[in-house]
């Protein structure tokens, strides 16, 4: 694949996932984004481990996927208010708690020995192992990363918002991600990555990711003033 067409699937990703959000809120209301949180981190954590090269850069396809976390609790902030923004993070976090345990009980099965079928459950749990390697370190950097970065986005937010009296969806948009983003990526990298790589390799993946984090903010600015003028009242629970 030449860069230009890796450039155009990374964009044509980011508005699929996007959309994904805006078609959940616009057919569930605020329980779409609910689910849309869910679905962002559960396919952010799946895609995490899976590197690519996009803008010349390395970069880690979940980092696209995520958009989806903070524009659904982004739009959850302006729509409903910081208590159901809030609300959407915690769920996030309960439902990545209760994966990271299943799966890691499901991979405690020994595979099929049976002579039909051994071959095939010998692969698919080697496959299931080297997708779900949660080591503790991992697991702690995300979910701290996760928590943390989505609790101060939520309240940037409000701050900005407040501070400008309503005003200006686009600063307290852009500017509450990127801050967050920035607390994400930086804790994310130092439970994650320190001691595992050189630290140059470390701030390496760290700018990158937190590069293409700014970019999606900025991408995502539109689609976020479309959904906050849509009456979805009906389709709220």
């Amino acid at each position: 694949m030449t860069y230009d067409q890796h450039t155009l699937l990374w964009l044509l990703t980011l508005c699929v996932d996007l959309s994904a959000a805006i078609f959940l809120f616009r057919i569930f209301g605020r329980q779409g984004l609910y689910a849309s949180v869910v679905l962002s981190l559960l396919l952010a954590n799946l895609q995490g481990p899976k590197l690519t090269e996009v803008l010349g850069m390395q970069t880690s396809v979940g980092v696209i996927l995520y958009s989806g976390i903070y524009f659904s609790t982004d739009l959850l902030s302006e729509r409903y208010g910081k208590r159901e923004a809030n609300r959407a993070v915690m769920l996030g976090f309960a439902v990545s708690l209760i994966i990271i345990l299943m799966i890691s009980l499901s991979l405690e099965f020994a595979p099929s020995t049976r002579v039909n079928t051994a071959d095939f459950a010998r692969d698919i749990h080697g496959a299931m192992a080297t997708l779900f390697d949660f080591t503790p370190r991992f697991v702690l950097g995300s979910l701290l990363a996760y928590l943390i970065s989505q609790r101060l986005d939520v309240w940037l937010f409000h701050a900005i918002k407040q501070k400008t009296e309503g005003r200006h969806l686009w600063l307290r948009n852009n500017v509450s991600t990127m801050l967050s983003q920035l607390v994400d990526t930086a804790i994310y990298g130092l439970v994650v990555w320190w001691g595992v790589v050189d630290l140059a390799t470390a701030i390496q993946l760290a700018m990158a990711k937190y590069i293409f984090k700014v970019l999606i903010a900025i991408i995502d600015t539109p689609f976020i003033y479309a959904a906050r003028a849509w009456d979805v009242s009906k389709k709220d629970w």
